[in-house]
């Protein structure tokens, strides 16, 4: 064999072997990109199983506050305009929008329900509102998760190489769930 052909040969493999490193590193960096995007869709997925079980219990809930809060109309109607809202979004950015309102119209609510002593004694009303309470403690849960999945995510398409492959593959920054400011204050109960 002779010296010219033996590097060439050796050439070629030095080639060979950096060209399969590149898709390698780029084959499973667009993996783990794809994985991590599916974390934040299945973590949104069960958000919204939690924002749902919430919205199916807020008719009943408002029923039973009714029948107490005749003159409470205002803050019914807004638990229930809220509520619409939350039906009629259509992508995860208007659907936290959504629910963030309808958070706040329920403690608005909260504090009227304070006002009853009949209300917080009937065996109906609390039965609902330890379930609201629970599908409220679930929604949390749900929430920090998909906060962390979209945390992960978003650090690794912001990564140096990565976020060249992001760039390439449409792999964009998701938003987080976050707590309105009117949230973030504990509702007055006035009696």
């Amino acid at each position: 064999m002779s010296k010219g052909l033996k590097s060439l040969i050796i050439t070629l493999g030095i080639l060979l072997i950096i060209v399969i490193g590149f898709y390698s590193y780029f084959k499973g960096t667009y993996n783990k990109l794809a994985t991590l995007d599916e974390g934040v869709r299945a973590a949104w997925a069960q958000v919204e199983n939690q924002l749902q079980r919430r919205y199916d219990l807020i008719p009943n809930y408002v029923e039973t506050v009714k029948g107490y809060a005749k003159h409470e109309r205002e803050v019914l109607q807004q638990v229930t305009e809220a509520r619409a809202k939350v039906g009629g979004a259509a992508n995860v950015n208007e659907k936290i929008k959504a629910n963030n309102q309808l958070s706040s119209a329920l403690s608005r609510l909260l504090v009227v329900v304070e006002q009853y002593p009949d209300l917080k004694a009937n065996a109906n009303f609390i039965r609902l509102q330890d379930e609201l309470a629970g599908t409220e403690n679930r929604i949390a849960v749900e929430r920090r998760r998909f906060n962390e999945a979209v945390k992960t995510y978003n650090i690794t398409i912001r990564h140096f190489p990565a976020n060249i492959i992001a760039g390439i593959f449409g792999f964009e920054k998701k938003t987080f769930f976050k707590v309105p400011k009117e949230r973030q204050e504990a509702p007055k109960v006035r009696f």
